[in-house]
């Protein structure tokens, strides 16, 4: 075996030898001079109908293979809840999908989606339900009842919803064994203050939640014109829009009673928070109020972004802190936009105790160094370059560009925003990433958490401002 291997690999050379011919230079073809033309990619289209109970309908068609793909997009979220019933949203949608439908126990449900391999699923985020459904075509009919019933009328059964409740508090007991999950809860805690945001769930707010609540939230909020549906698979616009009505036809409207605010105002203020906790590793967040989608400079401020810390190992933190230095793993920052309220800007390292400080200090510093200079022309190309070219990767499945297409009228993007944003990231020069460091970019205005232990840090937290340790 060994001597084919050698004899394979022997042929092999002398046919690249061959192809390649004895007199060509290695600079001939070195992939740091090569150029390419632009790619071109023309994102699919989805029709867009809606129902006369007021639904919002996309739908793409995709006959390769023989599946269904069914979300709906909720105008609910956490947001919503009251104070002092936090966990209320996360419970509904748990006790939607386990707590049975009218006329189908929660064991019956289960067994019967299990069989079919068909999938049904619910969760509620920040700002945004959803209820998703898989299904192989020939079972589409019967799944798309079981998802009905789940959207209409979910039964909650009241074991689901006990044990529900029991997990949430388990959940809850154990949160604070994970480092990077309490210092990113605190943080954002912080950053939100007053916020509906910056609420979580306590032991008191869940055991405050009822099964009656679970019912009223359900009711308010899952109403046919607070739906905006997206299809995709082996289906076609005539067929999809008789078996909706069918199904969901006769669900009444409403008036989901969306909440306007006024929402309390996020401020920049400084702070340095500290958890202890007996680990070798000290966790390091930071982060301040950041943007909304609608912000004129979100595309050079995503470019900005990408140069300081979401540039895998070319970015600065990752190239300084990781490569040079070796402090850390992993380091990086984002904005993330907020597209009904305001995101937040993060940065993020893990380093060991004895290198806490010299590693925050260098992040600052480099943050620090955005507002200072203009970046490099290699820097803006290679940035520009990536975020466009990998833009396609986005819309590799019809199910991603139909859900796509769905949020974009749910959030209240422009409808050609996916068409503009290369050209729009294309535009920004390099004054315009020094601009918008300058203006969105507060390094003194930081909120740091760090969780770890300060026995064995290389220098005290109070070198970065006054010391507030929280106990979780």
């Amino acid at each position: 075996m060994r001597v084919l291997c050698i004899r394979i690999i022997a042929v092999a050379g002398i046919m690249a030898a061959a192809v390649v011919g004895p007199a060509v230079a290695a600079e001939s073809v070195n992939p740091r001079t090569m150029t390419f033309a632009p790619m071109k990619y023309e994102i699919p289209k989805a029709e867009r109908f809606v129902m006369a109970n007021g639904m919002i309908v996309y739908l793409i068609s995709d006959r390769e293979l023989p599946l269904v793909n069914v979300t709906a997009h909720v105008g609910t979220g956490s947001i919503y809840e009251p104070a002092e019933k936090v966990g209320l949203a996360g419970l509904t949608a748990a006790v939607m999908r386990s707590g049975g439908i009218a006329g189908s126990t929660p064991e019956l449900l289960d067994a019967e989606l299990e069989f079919m391999a068909s999938g049904v699923e619910c969760t509620i985020g920040a700002d945004l339900g959803n209820v998703s459904l898989t299904s192989l075509r020939k079972n589409f009919d019967r799944t798309l009842e079981l998802f009905a019933g789940v959207m209409m009328t979910p039964a909650f059964d009241r074991g689901r919803f006990d044990l529900a409740v029991k997990m949430s508090l388990e959940g809850l007991r154990r949160q604070n064994d994970d480092p990077k999950g309490v210092a990113e809860r605190e943080l954002r805690k912080a950053i939100y203050a007053g916020h509906p945001l910056g609420r979580y769930p306590t032991p008191v707010t869940v055991k405050a939640i009822t099964r009656d609540d679970l019912i009223a939230f359900h009711h308010k909020y899952y109403l046919p014109n607070n739906v905006i549906l997206a299809v995709s698979g082996d289906i076609g616009r005539k067929e999809l829009e008789e078996k909706l009505n069918a199904v969901l036809g006769g669900w009444s409207k409403g008036d989901p009673e969306l909440p306007k605010g006024p929402w309390p105002e996020m401020v920049l203020k400084p702070e340095m928070l500290f958890i202890k906790k007996e680990i070798d590793q000290s966790v390091i967040r930071m982060g301040h109020r950041g943007i909304t989608k609608d912000n004129p400079d979100l595309y050079a401020i995503r470019v900005m972004d990408f140069i300081l810390g979401g540039n895998g190992f070319n970015s600065r933190l990752m190239s300084e802190i990781r490569t040079k230095e070796g402090l850390a793993y992993n380091v990086v920052s984002y904005f993330d936009v907020g597209r009904k309220f305001p995101g937040i800007f993060l940065a993020e390292t893990e380093t060991k105790s004895g290198s806490t400080a010299k590693a925050m200090g260098m992040m600052l510093q480099l943050m620090t160094g955005m507002t200072q200079g203009l970046v490099s022309e290699e820097e803006l190309k290679l940035a520009k370059e990536s975020m466009i070219n990998s833009f396609v990767f986005g819309f590799t499945k019809t199910e991603m560009i139909v859900n796509q297409r769905a949020r974009l009228e749910y959030y209240g993007y422009a409808p050609d925003y996916l068409e503009k944003y290369r050209d729009n990231v294309a535009l920004v020069t390099r004054a315009d990433v020094l601009r918008v460091a300058k203006q969105y970019l507060y390094p003194d205005k930081l909120i740091k958490v760090v969780v770890g232990n300060d026995a064995k840090f290389d220098k005290p937290l109070a070198t970065f401002g006054t010391v507030r340790q929280i106990i979780p």
